[in-house]
C-alpha cells in the first residue's frame, strides 16, 4: 500500500514513477480513484491524471443507468 504523501509536496522522478506504479496495480485490481486518493493523501484530480499520464484505460463510471424510452 502507498504512503501517505502530504499535499502541496511536488512529486517527481522516481518518487512519482514508484507511486504511478502503485496506483495503477491498485486500479487496475479494481480500486476506485476515490479511496485511492483518500489513502494516499492526494486528490481524486491528481490520482485521475497520474492514471491518464500512463497511458491507463479508465473504467466507465458505476450507478445506475437510464433504460432506453420506449
Amino acid at each position: 500500500m502507498a504512503t501517505t504523501i502530504s499535499k502541496g509536496i511536488r512529486i517527481t522522478g522516481t518518487a512519482r514513477v514508484k507511486l504511478t506504479s502503485q496506483v495503477r496495480r491498485r486500479y487496475e485490481k479494481g480500486e476506485p480513484i476515490r479511496a485511492i486518493a483518500e489513502s494516499v493523501g492526494r486528490s481524486y484530480g491528481f490520482i485521475h491524471r497520474l492514471l491518464i499520464d500512463d497511458g491507463v484505460e479508465l473504467r466507465a463510471r458505476g450507478g445506475a443507468t437510464r433504460k432506453p424510452v420506449k
